[in-house]
């Protein structure tokens, strides 16, 4: 029967950052109402939803209390409990992605042997508890090491060249990782339903501020070979269908300079590499992941026009309340489309907003978003 009361589904989430709030635009306009949980009053998503738990990812009764007021529960984050997820599945709630593979795939250490053990192509890597620099030294430069759990937006990542770079090891359970000497780095966002259909996004091109390993520019599509673009969809969608996961999933994969592909990290959420298709797609990835998650039909993912995204991010030794610079300047730019995520407060480096520029040539399009990323500054009120 296609009929629906309203709203359509109460959707939980777990996390109340911009994907979220992204989510939560997304889930109103499906006709879908949303409750964050989320420790900031006021977070960028709770500011949209209108409904806030203001708890820790950790604390069991604000979870339950979010799974007994909603249909399904998601998650902009992967610093959850699954202990706890696990516990309130097991209650006959509704988690998806599921608690499970969560588990997995937020444990660095973990994702790797599972892809692994499923035959997913991906850089040859150790497990190592406790490094030193016999370790590396044996392992071999250059390598990453990579910590187990809590790294995203270059934290947790540390790029070793050479022995002269072992001081900068980081002192929790990690992984070792070969160095990849890569072409391009690419992303495919891919969308799995729960009848198992499944679809995905063309490639695109990441390019990353090498200090600080968060993305700086993207590029839609990734400007490669169409045959390139084809195996790189076909190695995402594979890698979810044997994940066996149920909505969004963002995998970042390398284009090796001999040309092969293979797969870096996946995220079982709404992506960064993604924000793009708001503007640029038919259907963007956060309706796509309400999609999924609610048991409805999945859209199409043409993309009607290339695109180049930029992150805004806190200008170095910006603190407080932020203040934005160059928004009239950057507007007069044609195509371009400006998202700010609310935060009260910036620092160096935190992703404040994004900005995506259309154009009917990719090439203009990155010029225009150089264009933007040198007008565009987000301040702080304190010296």
């Amino acid at each position: 029967m296609d009929r629906y009361p309203f709203p359509v589904a109460r959707v939980g989430i777990i996390g109340g950052g911009q994907l979220g709030r992204m989510l939560v635009k997304a889930a109103k306009q499906l006709g879908c109402s949303c409750i964050v949980v989320d420790p900031t009053p006021g977070s960028p998503a709770g500011q949209v939803s209108g409904q806030q738990i203001v708890a820790d990812s950790h604390d069991p009764q604000a979870l339950l209390e979010l799974a007994e007021q909603v249909d399904v529960i998601t998650f902009d984050i992967e610093d959850i409990d699954v202990a706890i997820l696990a516990e309130i599945a097991a209650k006959g709630h509704h988690i998806l992605p599921s608690c499970e593979l969560l588990a997995d795939i937020q444990d660095k250490l973990r994702q790797k042997r599972l892809l692994t053990r499923l035959g997913i192509p991906t850089a040859d890597f150790i497990a190592a508890d406790q490094v030193d620099t016999e370790q590396l030294a044996d392992f071999g430069y250059p390598l990453v090491q990579k910590a187990r759990r809590g790294g995203y937006d270059g934290r947790g990542v540390v790029v070793m060249k050479s022995a002269a770079d072992a001081g900068q090891v980081l002192p929790v359970p990690s992984l070792l990782e070969r160095f990849v000497p890569a072409e391009k780095e690419l992303a495919v966002i891919v969308v799995r339903g729960q009848d198992g259909e499944v679809r995905s996004y063309a490639p695109v091109e990441m390019c990353f501020r090498p200090g600080e390993n968060i993305l700086d520019m993207l590029l839609a599509p990734a400007r490669i070979e169409p045959q390139t673009a084809a195996a790189a969809r076909r190695l995402a969608t594979e890698a979810v269908t044997a994940l066996g996961g149920v909505g969004i999933f963002g995998i970042e994969m390398f284009l090796t300079v001999d040309g092969k592909l293979l797969i870096n990290e996946v995220a079982p959420r709404t992506h960064n590499s993604g924000h793009y298709t708001i503007e640029a797609c038919i259907t963007d990835q956060f309706e796509q992941h309400l999609r999924a998650i609610t048991g409805l039909p999945l859209g199409v993912t043409d993309q009607m026009l290339p695109a180049a995204m930029i992150n805004l991010l806190g200008a170095p030794g910006a603190s407080g309340a932020p203040v934005i610079q160059g928004l009239r300047a950057a507007l007069a730019i044609p195509g371009v489309s400006v998202h700010f995520y609310g935060k009260a407060q910036t620092r160096p480096f935190r992703k404040m907003g994004h900005v995506t520029v259309l154009d009917a040539d990719i090439d203009r399009a990155r010029e225009k978003a150089e264009q933007v990323r040198a007008l565009l500054a987000i301040g702080g009120q304190n010296p």
